[in-house]
């Protein structure tokens, strides 16, 4: 599903790691009329704040914490006063660790109060931003809304345990956006929702965990927005309500 010309694109989380790459690599895609970032900290979003200076026609940051519906309504709204609509849409928020805050190794480790964080931030986010964006997909232009997933959300395929809240937000995640993409099936139906399994990352949020990757298999930021730019590119009929990962082969549920 190759994007059209003048195509508006939005990348939530975009401060840092996958997110800002995907920003960078639209900036220098000649489809792209224009790019939403949304970001939470402007003390931890330099570098996308620089990218807005330098193109300040085609780039427009938007702060905004995923937690907040009253300001996902708030960038939504702005956002149709501006462009009317959306083709492409990258969800890149996540939360695996933050200082004290670890996954669990093991059920002594579990917490409702970091549970329900990881709910908040990994599965009710995506899936608030799907109620408000609705109305910026209903168009006759194809369109795509994207959410990064995780391999380890799937259930089929934890065999190892570990990490109750992280597996099980994305799990929920998971759920979430192939519910979606039914009801998006009736209300909006040129659009493809899909969720992303990036692969082990060279990011803040994979690097505690990195010394576990075999070689070869951890990516650059820009290897793995490549590989899921393409796999975006080669949705098709029917894919919509999918989980793939990276290399554009079916996750299982």
């Amino acid at each position: 599903m190759s994007l059209i010309d003048g195509a508006n694109a939005l990348i939530v989380g975009a401060s840092r790691g996958i997110g800002l790459g995907f920003v960078q690599q639209l900036l220098i895609d000649s489809r792209i009329a224009k790019i939403y970032a949304t970001y939470r900290q402007p003390e931890s979003a330099a570098e996308l704040l620089i990218l807005s200076t330098k193109y300040p026609d085609r780039l427009v940051c938007l702060r905004m914490d995923i937690t907040e519906e009253s300001q996902i309504a708030e960038c939504s709204q702005q956002m149709r006063t501006e462009v009317g609509k959306l083709h492409l849409v990258v969800n890149c928020v996540g939360l695996l660790h933050e200082g004290d805050f670890q996954p669990e190794k093991s059920l002594k480790h579990l917490n409702s109060e970091n549970l329900l964080r990881y709910f908040q931030i990994n599965s009710i986010g995506s899936v608030l931003l799907a109620k408000h964006l609705l109305p910026l997909f209903k168009h006759s232009d194809k369109s795509v809304f994207a959410s990064i997933s995780a391999k380890v959300g799937s259930i089929t395929d934890n065999q190892i345990g570990g990490w109750y809240g992280y597996r099980a937000s994305k799990a929920a995640l998971n759920m979430f956006m192939r519910t979606v993409a039914i009801e998006y099936g009736r209300s909006s139906p040129k659009t493809f929702v899909v969720v992303l399994h990036p692969g082990t990352t060279d990011t803040e949020l994979s690097q505690p965990f990195q010394k576990n990757v075999p070689p070869g298999k951890l990516f650059s930021v820009e290897r793995t927005v490549t590989q899921l730019l393409t796999v975006i590119d080669q949705l098709q009929e029917g894919d919509s309500g999918q989980f793939f990962s990276w290399d554009g082969s079916h996750l299982p549920w």
